[in-house]
C-alpha cells in the first residue's frame, strides 16, 4: 500500500496502490469513472469519492451490512461503498474489496 498517513489518502490513492501489486489489471474510463478491468471484466469503479465493487454473492452480502455502503444500480453483484470518512477501517474495506473483485474477474475470465 501507500505510506501516506490516513488523513491524507483518498480513495483513488487506496484503489490505485491496491492495483499496483496485482497482474493484469486494465485500468479505463467509462461514463465520468475510473475503471478496473482483469480478464476483459470490469471489476471495480471509482467515481468521485465512491467506489464501486463487483463480488461474489456472498461477499456483496456481508459488505452491504458495513457502514458506507449501498447496493448499485450495476447491478446484484455490485457493491457501491462512499466512505464519510477513509479511516483505518474504510482503506482496509476498499482494499479488501478491490482485491477480492480482481480474484472474481480474473478466475471468471479464464
Amino acid at each position: 500500500m501507500t505510506d501516506q498517513p490516513p488523513g491524507d489518502l483518498t480513495l483513488a490513492d487506496v484503489l490505485a496502490a491496491a492495483a499496483e501489486e496485482l497482474p493484469g489489471i486494465v485500468e479505463g474510463e467509462a461514463g465520468g469513472a475510473r475503471t478496473w478491468s482483469s480478464a476483459g471484466r470490469m471489476f471495480a469503479t471509482l467515481a468521485g469519492d465512491r467506489a464501486e465493487f463487483r463480488l461474489d454473492p456472498l461477499v456483496a452480502g456481508a459488505a452491504l451490512r458495513t457502514p458506507d455502503t449501498a447496493p448499485s444500480a450495476r447491478g446484484a453483484e455490485w457493491v457501491a461503498f462512499g466512505p464519510a470518512e477513509l479511516d483505518d477501517a474504510a482503506i482496509d474495506r476498499a482494499e479488501a474489496w478491490f482485491l477480492s473483485a480482481h480474484r472474481r474477474a480474473a478466475a471468471l475470465g479464464h
